[in-house]
């Protein structure tokens, strides 16, 4: 069903005559430029404004869809298959999802798992996340590679009416991504503790009873797997708002601070962010920093981010570690990455991408700290960079041994 097309003279729009509407369709996608994309509502009716981007992972959709790191952006599934597996109350990373809405190929696949306990198209409903199949997901796909993600609008309408002029001045209008804190929206108010650890077939999630040592979490979009994975490594952990300050951190006397992914611009975050991180670096805590947490960690030492032209969305990104020579396949979700020549010389890279040479990891020489632009919890993704978690513990394992 999904004919691309374009129309409207809307201001920062391309200005195309527009083929018909086909019959039968219940929603589109309308980007900026003024193309359309014409499918088959799902989910939630009406319209949400965002960036939208592709993700190539051919498992893990519910985990996708509430990853808090996708906070403004619409996520287009480049696998046909989704709703497969239906959808659970165990496999998510935040309660609230932060994505906008989703661009699917097929129709939503009946559940056929054991574990489900509700369609994916019933969830969806659930948390007002409007989608559309029956659209061509590999043109759009090539559309985000070529150009770019765009600004734009998925529309469920059961009547079949549309305004689409006026949805292109909606995705013409959102202002994008770029200087956009969206940490803070998704971050946590308060503080809380967490001792869940990971999941295991036929017990479930565990539970953190015996830990050694106490980590505090700036959850600036945090994973739930990210803390679980923690809590397995033997951490109690502690889960603060990501506007803490410095003296809000180190009031806990933690061992270790760990830096969490999120969603946004890194520089707008770092306004507030950075100057608690450099308070911690200066306090000698071991500090472990993943995705949006390891871009903040190089804004504090004085590196800077950029915007990148596609981003790094999927399970089957290949990484390799410089430290060690090897390479791992790893899950990633970030739009915006670490300029290594920004980096000062007491920041060493340690991790690039196989994909385009984008900086992945680094440590510092002179501080007991690290950070990744990947997700090494695995949710959804490979497990070969579980290692990160036993390195933070062996840090912090260290670093209790040199101080006591």
């Amino acid at each position: 069903m999904s004919q691309p097309s374009s129309t409207g003279a809307v201001p920062g729009a391309a200005t195309r005559v527009a083929p018909a509407q086909p019959q039968g369709a219940t929603a589109a996608l309308v980007l900026a430029d003024g193309s359309v994309f014409w499918g088959r509502g799902v989910g939630a009716a009406g319209d949400v404004v965002g960036e939208v981007c592709f993700n190539t992972s051919m498992t893990g959709y519910q985990e996708i869809i509430t990853d808090p790191s996708y906070a403004g952006q619409i996520i287009t599934f480049t696998f046909p298959h989704i709703g497969n597996v239906g959808t659970n109350d165990e496999d998510i990373e935040t309660i609230t999802p932060a994505a906008r809405g989703v661009v699917l190929r097929e129709d939503i696949t009946d559940p056929a798992n054991w574990r489900s306990a509700r369609h994916l198209d019933a969830w969806l409903k659930s948390h007002n996340l409007p989608g559309v199949c029956g659209v061509d997901t590999r043109q759009v796909t090539r559309r985000i590679r070529d150009g770019g993600p765009p600004n734009g609008v998925v529309a469920h309408r059961p009547d079949g009416t549309f305004d689409i002029p006026a949805l292109v001045k909606k995705a013409v209008d959102w202002p994008g991504l770029e200087g956009m804190d969206l940490a803070r929206e998704v971050s946590t108010r308060q503080s809380y503790g967490w001792d869940e650890s990971v999941w295991a077939l036929g017990k479930g999630y565990g539970k953190q009873t015996n830990a050694k040592y106490h980590v505090v979490a700036v959850d600036y979009g945090a994973k739930r797997n990210i803390l679980r994975c923690l809590a397995n490594a033997g951490c109690k952990v502690t889960v603060v708002p990501a506007t803490a300050t410095a003296e809000d951190i180190l009031r806990h006397k933690p061992d270790g601070v760990f830096l969490s992914n999120g969603p946004g611009d890194p520089a707008a975050t770092g306004k507030y962010a950075v100057p608690a991180i450099r308070g911690v670096l200066d306090a000698s805590v071991p500090t472990f920093g993943i995705c949006l947490g390891h871009q903040m960690l190089a804004l504090a030492v004085g590196g800077k981010t950029a915007k990148m032209a596609r981003g790094h969305r999927g399970a089957n990104q290949p990484v390799k570690d410089l430290t060690t020579g090897k390479v791992e396949i790893t899950s990633q979700n970030h739009g915006f990455c670490v300029l290594p020549e920004s980096l000062p010389l007491n920041a060493e890279v340690t991790h690039v991408s196989l994909f385009d040479g984008v900086n992945e990891g680094l440590r510092l020489t002179d501080k007991p700290a690290f950070s990744v632009q990947y997700h090494p919890e695995a949710s959804p993704g490979p497990e070969d960079s579980h290692y990160l978690f036993d390195r933070f513990v062996d840090l912090i394992a260290a670093n209790s041994k040199k101080k006591g």
